[in-house]
């Protein structure tokens, strides 16, 4: 019997589905399953790992936390982490199966993590020191029984030497870093866990220094004339060809002297013709920046997204650094199988004219190809695996288009003796544009027809103030980007990583911005421990590991050069642990104010409303509590972050709440705001899923909403004051259920109001009596 290792249960279950010449039979128990096929008449059985099965581990836990750690062992991820107990059933259920398998195939993601996954089944669970391996970009059919006939007969070493070595690599600097930080905050009377690694030091370094390049940023003041004149009923606006004038003085003669013109002279009209050439397909970076910027999908969903769809067969693997896409795909093919979805149809019989021959990119990935559409038609999926989808499949399509045509119309222009310029772009010739459709980022700014020579009436002159910009905080796509510039970490990790600075309090906000914890933290590593947070060195050992997968390093070289450097960074740190400790205590009781300080209380104006958890949940209340008892609910799920901002309507803070899929929303905490007021007309009414209850009005920090007041028994829900969605042109429903995204549409209150998670909705109604209800109308 060969047993064919996947690196998840779904993966197990299409290549199951994939190389069984006949029926396939589901074995296993207790929610773990493995499948018997048979291929070729030979028997095979197909299980899967959970991801990591293993993970690393001190050998010898000393009291304490004490520093340096070297010595460490893999062992079961069960016995690491409450968390990943679910892992010993696969774990149990492999081990069975191992010992009847008279040989062993790995078919775990072919990357660097999954040589890592399936080595570790391989050496601890099947006994063996090697095993045959398959390779596959996209779990078709077609791929996997190619993979399966052409399996390689042992793993790849390369791979699987580099894994181990980061794995270890940043076991090292994560444990021993993190345990100086800490002991080094304890030696000033205060505990507290710190972490920082290999990675995620110099990544929060790089945010720090556009913080302060920021907030050291001097604004310049400067000057803009702009003419405004009319062709033909449709008004222009020119600005003087010095653009930016430094000197006011300057600045108030040209206006001066413009400003008594009555009309302009036409002084030049050019057009320029160039060529928009197509993008290359998708890479992951290039994805996760594409999705942020088209639907605000942050890129660690994205990736979890495109996992998914990799999974369920509809895409091929994401996590690819490949802007190249080899012919032996079978473009025709896929691009036949693509337009069995109606919304694709005419496009791809539109490029299947012609030859397709695709616009690569420079970006190459040893084991996998760029990211495109295998031709498998989705099934049910959510609306932003859908719009996800969309987004790939366009941009696949585009990458074969011709290139576009855009004119620059630039025309000069004569007022009092004064220059003026205007320029407009449009496109003469879509080319790929019609492919990628709403998500073709190029506006049309399109002049009137003029000549030369012509003489319009002047319908306006401004002289405007402005002062130069700072530096724009990362988003989380831009950083995503500058870490590959600068390469730190890898394609499949630089998104959790600042998820985890996040989850450490060292970065706020969507327009990335280090919290006073970050920057301190850095400061005091610069001044005392600089080898922590330096790029080169992090960006040295990225290198060692590419030259490692290439088999030009082994890895206990780089480990032991690793061990040099750690020994010697945190022996010095040793000595200057009172002063790094004493440099970070008092940040934590300013950060801590910071997050969690709401805004000044309306109702004594003496105390500041802050962030709470109670035996119920989360809530707002006032500081100076019990002499001011004003609180405010909270949703039950989703992180809440702090604004400066206030409501407009009754000056209450408002808050963002950001929930997992949705985009983060900002609400006034005040449930009866003015801009919260229900649309009159409400009439309680019998409820439509139980038919026993009646539905009533509730309100939330969302809003009014309508609810059963049999809840829990019934949770029917309805939006008060909403049309419910309909189809229509703009978003029509497909077959396979996948909306059309309209890029940049507004969203509706039936989006933003998701109540279901309201602790308001989630309570029985209760008897208030007059004491209560007289404190409630006090608050």
């Amino acid at each position: 019997m060969e047993l064919v290792i996947t690196e998840k249960p779904s993966a197990a279950k299409r290549v199951a589905e994939a190389l069984a010449d006949g029926r396939v039979v589901r074995g296993g128990d207790k929610g773990v399953y493995h499948y018997e096929i048979s291929h070729n008449g030979k028997k095979i059985v197909v299980a899967s790992a959970v991801g990591h099965l293993y993970g690393l581990a001190e050998k010898e836990k000393k009291k304490g936390m004490r520093y340096p750690v070297f010595d460490v062992h893999w062992v079961p991820t069960s016995e690491l982490s409450k968390g990943a107990a679910f892992s010993k059933k696969y774990l149990d259920a492999l081990k069975k199966l191992a010992k009847d398998a008279d040989e062993v195939t790995v078919a775990t993601d072919y990357d660097v993590e999954g040589e890592v996954i399936g080595l570790n089944v391989v050496r601890y669970i099947c006994k063996r020191k090697d095993a045959k391996r398959m390779k596959f970009s996209a779990l078709t059919k077609t791929d996997l029984v190619k993979a399966y006939e052409n399996a390689s007969p042992t793993i790849d070493w390369g791979q699987a030497n580099a894994g181990e070595t980061r794995h270890m690599l940043d076991f090292y600097y994560g444990i021993n870093l993190s345990r100086a930080l800490t002991h080094a905050i304890k030696t000033s009377g205060r505990f507290k866990l710190l972490s920082t690694g290999r990675v995620q030091g110099p990544t929060l370094r790089t945010i720090v220094e556009r913080e302060k390049e920021i907030k050291a940023f001097v604004p310049v003041p400067f000057w803009q004339v702009e003419l405004t004149f009319s062709v033909k009923n449709v008004e222009v606006k020119a600005l003087h060809v010095e653009d930016k004038f430094w000197e006011k003085p300057k600045a108030d003669a040209v206006f001066a002297k413009v400003k008594p013109a009555k009309d302009c002279r036409i002084t030049s009209v050019k057009r320029e013709q160039f060529e928009q050439k197509a993008p290359p397909p998708f890479d992951l970076t290039s994805l996760q920046t594409e999705a942020y910027r088209c639907f605000g999908i942050a890129p660690s969903q994205t990736l979890e997204i495109a996992q998914s769809l990799y999974t369920a067969g509809i895409i091929s693997y994401p996590r690819t650094s490949s802007q190249q896409l080899p012919p032996s795909l079978g473009f025709e093919g896929i691009m036949k199988q693509i337009a069995k979805q109606d919304r694709y149809e005419a496009l791809c019989h539109k490029l299947l004219k012609g030859p397709l021959q695709p616009r690569n990119g420079q970006k190459t990935d040893p084991a996998h190809p760029a990211i495109y559409p295998t031709g498998i038609v989705p099934g049910k999926i959510d609306e932003r695996a859908g719009k996800v989808y969309d987004l790939i499949v366009r941009r696949f399509l585009a990458t074969f288009a011709e290139s576009a045509i855009r004119e620059t119309m630039s025309v000069g222009v004569d007022a009092n003796g004064e220059p003026f310029a205007t320029k407009g772009t449009t496109t003469v010739k879509k080319g790929w544009h019609e492919f990628y459709g709403v998500y073709t980022p190029f506006g049309e700014v399109e002049l009137p027809a003029m000549k030369e020579g012509e003489r319009h009436p002047v319908k306006n002159i401004e002289q405007h103030s402005r002062e130069t910009q700072p530096p724009k905080r990362f988003t989380e796509a831009s950083i995503i980007k500058e870490l590959e510039k600068r390469e730190l970490g890898t394609k499949a990790t630089r998104a959790s990583m600042i998820d985890t600075l996040y989850e450490r309090n060292y970065i706020k906000g969507k327009a990335i911005e280090a919290t006073e914890l970050g920057i301190h933290l850095i400061d005091v590593l610069l001044e005392h421990a600089p080898g922590v947070i330096d790029v080169e060195l992090t960006r040295k050992f990225e290198q060692d590991m590419e030259s490692i997968r290439e088999k030009q390093k082994t890895g206990q070289v780089v480990l032991d050069e690793a061990k040099h450097i750690l020994t010697d960074l945190l022996k010095d740190f040793e000595k200057k642990e009172k002063e790094i400790g004493e440099g970070l205590r008092d940040t934590f009781a300013e950060t801590r104010m910071s997050l969690t300080r709401v805004g000044k209380c309306l109702k004594c104006t003496e105390g500041y409303l802050v962030l709470r958890k109670g035996k119920f949940g989360r809530f707002i209340a006032c500081d100076t509590y019990p002499a001011c008892t004003a609180t405010f609910k909270l949703p039950a799920s989703g992180l809440v972050e702090v604004t400066r901002n206030v409501c407009e309507h009754c000056n209450h803070p408002i808050v963002r709440v950001i929930r997992k899929g949705k985009r983060p929303q900002e609400v006034c905490i005040y449930t009866d705001c003015p801009s919260k007021a229900p649309p009159p007309g409400f009439v309680e009414h019998p409820c439509k899923k139980c038919g026993e209850g009646t539905v009533i009005m509730r309100k939330s920090i969302y809003g009014a909403f309508g609810a059963c007041n049999k809840f829990p028994k019934c949770r029917y829900l309805e939006r008060i004051g909403f049309k419910p969605k309909t189809q229509s042109a703009a978003k029509p429903a497909t077959p396979q259920g996948i909306p059309v995204p309209v890029v940049g549409a507004p969203k509706t209150a039936l989006g933003q109001a998701n109540v279901a998670q309201t602790a308001a909705a989630q309570r029985k109604p209760k008897k208030i009596t007059a004491t209560k209800a007289k404190k409630q109308k006090t608050n």
